[in-house]
C-alpha cells in the first residue's frame, strides 16, 4: 500500500519527546517548518531555546509528567494529531551477563516503557482526529531478523519491545485509523550516535518527518528505513 503523504501540517498539532537536542529537535524543526504547532517534550525545559516550539516539561520515566503533557497539550490546543517518541538512551557495550541489572531497568525505562506510558495517555486526543499517527523511533539493532553482533544487550532489548508496542496499537487500533510506525533513523551524528556517525542529523530525521505527514489509509505497524519498509 502506497502512503497518502500530507504536503503541509497546518493546523495539527504534534509531541515530540527528547526534542532538547539531536533528532528530536531535527523532527521537532521539520514540524514546525510543515505548519504544525510542535510541544518539545524536555526533562529540562530551559534547554530548550527556539520559541517556535512549545516547551513541555516531560521526562518520559515518570507518569505523572506524561499524563501533566497530554493534559497541557488538550488544555492549550485541544488535538493531538501526531505523537513522536524519540527520547531513549544507549546503555553500556557489555555481554547481557555483564550488564547490571540497574542499567536493564534505566534503558528499558526510558526506551520501552516511557512510550507506553505516554501513548496509552495520548490515545484518547489523538483518536479523536482523522489518520493520527504515532512514530516510534526504533533501530536496526532491534531487529530480531537482522545482523547482532553482540554488545549493548539492553539497547537492543528495549528497541525490539518498541518495535512490539508498534505492531501491538496497530493490532488494537488500526482499525479506528491510527497509523502507528517505527522507524530507523540510522546512525545519525547525535550525542548517542557520535561524530563519527556517517549520517547528519537531517538525515536521520528525514523518514520519521515523512511518517509523520502519513494520511487516511497510508501504511500501519511498519518498520521503516530510508522510507522503505524493512524486516522487524
Amino acid at each position: 500500500m502506497d502512503p497518502t503523504v500530507q504536503s503541509d501540517l497546518d493546523g495539527q498539532v504534534a509531541l515530540v519527546t527528547g526534542a532538547t537536542r539531536g533528532l528530536g529537535a531535527a523532527i521537532a524543526d521539520r514540524l514546525v517548518a510543515l505548519g504544525a504547532t510542535v510541544y518539545a517534550g524536555a526533562r529540562s525545559p530551559e534547554d530548550v531555546t527556539d520559541d517556535d516550539r512549545r516547551v513541555v516539561e516531560l521526562d518520559v520515566t515518570d507518569d505523572g509528567d506524561c499524563a501533566a503533557a497530554i493534559d497541557r497539550i488538550e488544555s492549550e490546543s485541544g488535538r493531538l494529531d501526531v505523537l513522536v517518541n524519540n527520547a531513549g538512551v544507549m546503555g553500556p557495550d557489555t555481554a547481557l551477563a555483564d550488564t547490571p541489572v540497574a542499567e536493564f531497568d534505566r534503558v528499558v525505562e526510558t526506551n520501552f516503557r516511557g512510550p507506553v506510558v505516554l501513548s496509552r495517555a495520548a490515545l484518547p486526543l489523538l483518536l479523536d482526529r482523522e489518520a493520527p499517527r504515532i512514530v516510534n523511533v526504533a533501530s536496526d539493532m532491534g531487529q530480531l531478523n537482522g545482523p547482532n553482533d553482540g554488545g549493548y544487550p539492553a539497547y537492543r532489548m528495549s528497541k525490539a519491545a518498541l518495535n512490539g508496542l508498534t505492531t501491538t496499537l496497530d493490532g488494537d487500533y488500526g482499525h479506528r485509523g491510527l497509523l502507528v510506525n517505527a522507524v530507523c533513523p540510522g546512525w545519525t551524528q547525535t550525542s548517542m550516535g557520535g561524530a563519527d556517525a556517517p549520517r547528519s542529523v537531517e538525515e536521520g530525521a528525514d523518514t520519521p518527518v515523512w511518517l509523520c505527514r502519513f494520511g487516511p489509509d497510508s501504511p500501519s505497524g511498519l518498520f521503516w528505513r530510508d522510507r522503505e519498509p524493512m524486516e522487524y
